[in-house]
């Protein structure tokens, strides 16, 4: 069982700047590929970036790229997402996410742990 808690969510003016972390309780981190996925008020989930096991591989949504960077440090069993130029459209619950597979997963059903989310709202 892995335990995932997000951090670092809350309130930004639209062109700000948040970095949201996601600590993971698991002896075994780095067996896992991960991701950050996002919900909205009246919208489904939605993928956001993923990394490999390793980090070497990364994935963004079209929406992010460019804007948001996805990074893992396994010595300290965590998950990081780097978010730039926010935008009112970019306000969710971002969730992290473990899969354990050997392929970076983008779909939501293919993780098996998800943390409880953090709030992030970009005022316009």
């Amino acid at each position: 069982q892995v335990q995932l808690v997000e951090s670092g969510g809350g309130l930004v003016q639209a062109g700000g700047s948040l970095r949201l972390s996601c600590a993971a309780s698991t002896r075994t981190f780095s067996s896992y590929v991960m991701g950050w996925f996002r919900q909205a008020p009246g919208k489904e989930r939605e993928f956001v970036a993923a990394i490999s096991r390793i980090g070497r591989t990364t994935y963004y949504a079209d929406s992010v790229k460019g804007r948001f960077t996805i990074s893992r440090d396994n010595a300290k069993n965590t998950l990081y997402l780097e978010m730039h130029s926010l935008k009112p459209e970019d306000t969710a619950v971002y969730y992290c996410a473990a899969g354990n597979s050997i392929v970076v997963i983008t779909t939501a059903p293919g993780y098996d742990y998800w943390g409880q989310g953090t709030q992030v709202t970009v005022s316009s």
